[in-house]
């Protein structure tokens, strides 16, 4: 058994199952057994970004699964750029659970995951038991990305510089910078977020930042029509989602109790620099 709290990204990888989605394989961690926790990852990360989460809450007799959506990580990356809204998002997300046979689970969702959750919710809005938001894409209204363009010839060169090397140790150097408090992150833990974008896996990011960015559809009555038990762990010094703007509406809409709303001491990735805290958040809130 591969330990994918501190594996290479070449080990993750091998321990990844594979569902064959309508439009590609989707690959995807499945470990432990019980109560089921998804982790969705956001843009342009994958299920790397839980590694260090997994090993934590499968001890704790939870079944873990976290997939590489289409485009990202090790999942396929077909060509076209409709294949990546959030609504396709949404739907196959749908059909890699009913693949699964899972009915019911607790949903943990980062960043663009977001998104693509709202979308599953409109498909599907009972099969969602409990809801953990991580820094996610929910109103316009906080939500600063780091880049926002228009469809066309200068866009796709642009995001062409994510699979550069060269270009793309500087893009990774300034995400994390914006990411992190401070990056600690080693070598063979870069690679797991450098090695998909030098792949060539950029036709996600391009519908992102040059349709989604553009026009974030507005999901305040799919909020509204959730009623399942919902958290916030939120990293307080996030730039590019910040959580006053929008605690308010987030909070009403989703009916959040105050014991459930952490504002914790990070940035964007709160799953580097606050793991433990996360892990006891999770596991206290699912007891």
């Amino acid at each position: 058994m591969i330990d994918t709290s501190k594996p290479t990204y070449a080990d993750f990888r091998k321990s990844q199952k594979s569902f064959e989605s309508s439009d590609g394989a989707i690959k995807y961690i499945d470990r432990g057994e019980g109560e089921v926790i998804v982790l969705l990852h956001g843009v342009p990360t994958s299920a790397w970004l839980y590694r260090k989460m997994i090993d934590g809450l499968v001890a704790k007799g939870y079944r873990v699964v976290a997939p590489d959506m289409l485009g990202f990580g090790s999942s396929d990356s077909p060509k076209g750029y409709d294949l990546y809204t959030p609504e396709a998002h949404g739907k196959r997300l749908l059909a890699f659970m009913d693949h699964l046979k899972i009915k019911h689970w607790t949903h943990v969702f980062h960043d663009a995951g977001g998104l693509w959750t709202w979308e599953l919710f409109k498909l599907a809005p009972n099969r969602i038991e409990k809801l953990v938001v991580l820094n996610s894409i929910i109103y316009e209204d906080g939500f600063k990305p780091p880049m926002r363009f228009e469809r066309g010839g200068l866009t796709k060169l642009s995001i062409s510089f994510y699979s550069n090397k060269l270009t793309n140790r500087t893009i990774m150097k300034k995400l994390f910078k914006n990411a992190l408090m401070e990056n600690n992150l080693t070598a063979n833990e870069v690679e797991g977020y450098r090695r998909p974008l030098l792949e060539g896996k950029t036709n996600s990011l391009y519908t992102f930042f040059s349709s989604t960015c553009n026009a974030l559809p507005d999901y305040k009555e799919t909020l509204k029509n959730i009623d399942i038990p919902s958290m916030v762990i939120w990293g307080k010094h996030d730039k590019m989602l910040q959580w006053e703007p929008m605690k308010n509406a987030v909070i009403a809409d989703l009916n959040v109790k105050s014991e459930n709303i952490h504002v914790i001491d990070s940035k964007h990735y709160i799953q580097e620099e606050s793991t433990d805290e996360i892990l006891q958040f999770i596991t206290e809130f699912i007891n």
